[in-house]
């Protein structure tokens, strides 16, 4: 396979949205992202994830609007899920486990921004 060819990791991911300004501010004070920028005359905004970009905004066209389910890594899973809620997330699924090893558990909960979209929270653990 060409080198050329493969695909390398994830530098930015689009989430279609309808209100920005509401959704900055969850994601900025609800969530506690980091904000990078915004573009207002074209309705985007850009959030860092560990690294990886996060760009919500207007899509150009239905062709095109996204519906991305993200799994965010999260440490102390329900202490982080609990956190969220009190500010004003809605909670869709308390942390529970998902599957387990001899020697790990995955947890998954999940929230909900503004717009509806499902925000998932997972923590593998250590037994």
């Amino acid at each position: 396979m060409s080198p050329e060819a493969t695909l390398d990791g994830i530098g930015q991911i689009h989430i279609s949205v309808k209100d920005l300004p509401r959704i900055v501010e969850f994601y900025r004070d609800v969530l506690g992202m980091r904000f990078l920028f915004d573009v207002p005359e074209q309705s985007m905004a850009f959030f860092d994830c560990g690294g990886v970009r996060l760009y919500f905004g207007k899509p150009e066209s239905e062709e095109l609007r996204s519906n991305p389910l993200i799994y965010y890594k999260v440490s102390a899973i329900s202490d982080t899920y609990r956190t969220l809620l009190d500010r004003g997330a809605e909670g869709l699924s308390e942390p529970h486990v998902v599957h387990a090893t001899e020697t790990t558990e995955l947890w998954i909960g999940a929230i909900r921004d503004p717009e509806g979209n499902a925000i998932f929270l997972m923590n593998e653990l250590g037994k």
